[in-house]
């Protein structure tokens, strides 16, 4: 009996009889190198479930079918080439290689590559981040910046040697001259790419003069060599840019991601030089009508005020200036005469009106009635010689011997009451 350490070789084991002792690391050992022959490159269909993706980036997870599983492994390297988010249910196709797990004793598929049953990777991947993206309102057209009418300056992010860049500036330079470009060289396909083109964009706000405008642009091609357009990472770039971002991205049939998040999206390089300036020659035509119609308007404006001026200098205001004035004079003259009529007439009325108060007043003087034979008569005081100030009007207000004082219209005298007599 012959007893196989870790150090016996996979080749002996093959060539021992199957009565000989192993131990289990090279037994394992073993079956992992002939399943590594026999297995190095399969292709296996199935769905997924129990998927993990640890910090490590590896995916873990088992492919299955109504009848079996397997369990199966990405590592990081590969899986950062996976376009798509893997799910729990999908349905893929995974190319790869069987390996053993030694500590588990387990078998397992290493994936290499994988693609979804029904539609294509770039595809899946694609409506993924679409619905994502669209969930978080990168796509609201409320976020969409307006463009400036006449930008002044223009960053331009994309391949410096490309197509793209020759047809922007051709139309560019046909269509308007006062505008400076700055272009942003970056990758526009291939791995790291996507990264790049973030990048660059995020790099314009740096620049020493911040541009008007954004162009984010590229030639067409597949719909792989177009996927860098579509990475999330250049959809938050464009999104996340404080100035206006046009997208013209392939041809007209090609849509990326970063299409959609752009402010402005325009089907080709040379249409997005066409979205970004007007058009020189259309614009003379449009100023030369203008100008046409200003200069009638004014025509017709002076023709109009010339009429009125003719109109007015006929008026007598201007042929004859001093009329008015004259007119007026005469119109104070007349006022002036009333006036002083009306003057007269009310202090003539108000003479009148003064003598007859001053004649009705006269009328109940008591000194007036005085001349008419009357008197006043008063008692005295006979210690202080005085009027009490109480005229007399009844012969029992004094008594024989009191004093009086009577006052005619010519003077006052002094009596004493001798005798009092009343009206029968």
């Amino acid at each position: 009996m012959v007893v196989l350490t870790s150090r016996t070789k996979k080749s002996d084991l093959t060539q021992k009889s199957s009565n000989q002792i192993v131990a289990v690391s090279v037994l394992t050992d073993a079956i992992r190198y002939q399943l590594s022959q026999k297995f190095s490159k399969v292709f296996v269909e199935g769905e997924i479930s129990g998927i993990s993706s640890p910090s490590s980036g590896h995916h873990y997870l088992t492919l299955k079918d109504e009848f079996a599983q397997i369990s199966a492994v990405i590592w990081r390297t590969d899986a950062e080439n996976i376009k798509f988010k893997l799910e729990n249910g999908q349905k893929v196709i995974c190319g790869g290689y069987i390996d053993v797990y030694p500590a588990r004793g387990s078998y397992q598929l290493i994936i290499r590559q994988i693609k979804p049953v029904g539609i294509g990777e770039f595809e899946l991947a694609f409506r993924q981040l679409h619905a994502k993206l669209k969930s978080e309102g990168l796509f609201d057209p409320d976020t969409k910046k307006p463009l400036p009418k006449y930008p002044r300056r223009v960053a331009v992010v994309t391949s410096p040697t490309g197509a793209a860049v020759r047809d922007f500036l051709q139309v560019l330079s046909r269509r308007w001259n006062d505008i400076e470009v700055v272009i942003v060289p970056t990758k526009v396909q291939g791995p790291g790419s996507a990264d790049e083109i973030a990048n660059a964009i995020r790099s314009i706000s740096k620049l020493a003069v911040a541009p008007d405008v954004v162009v984010v642009t590229r030639g067409g091609g597949s719909k792989e060599d177009l996927w860098s357009f579509s990475e999330e990472v250049v959809c938050r770039a464009i999104f996340d840019c404080q100035i206006p971002v046009i997208a013209g991205v392939g041809h007209e049939v090609d849509v990326s991601l970063s299409d959609l998040v752009a402010d402005v999206r325009a089907l080709t390089p040379s249409e997005a030089a066409e979205r970004l300036v007007p058009d020189k020659t259309e614009l003379a035509v449009q100023l030369g009508n203008v100008g046409k119609r200003m200069a009638t308007a004014l025509i017709g404006k002076l023709n109009q005020a010339q009429s009125e001026v003719n109109f007015l200098s006929q008026r007598s205001a201007f042929s004859k200036p001093f009329e008015l004035v004259e007119r007026r004079q005469e119109m104070l003259d007349q006022l002036q005469a009333r006036m002083h009529r009306s003057m007269n007439v009310q202090v003539e009325s108000a003479d009148a009106q003064i003598r007859n108060f001053a004649s009705r007043l006269e009328s109940i003087n008591p000194l007036a009635v005085l001349a008419r034979g009357y008197s006043l008569t008063s008692a005295v005081d006979s210690e202080k010689k005085t009027t009490t100030g109480n005229l007399l009007t009844d012969v029992s207000d004094v008594g024989v011997g009191d004093l009086v004082k009577t006052k005619l219209s010519t003077g006052s005298m002094i009596c004493r009451v001798e005798e009092t007599l009343k009206n029968d």
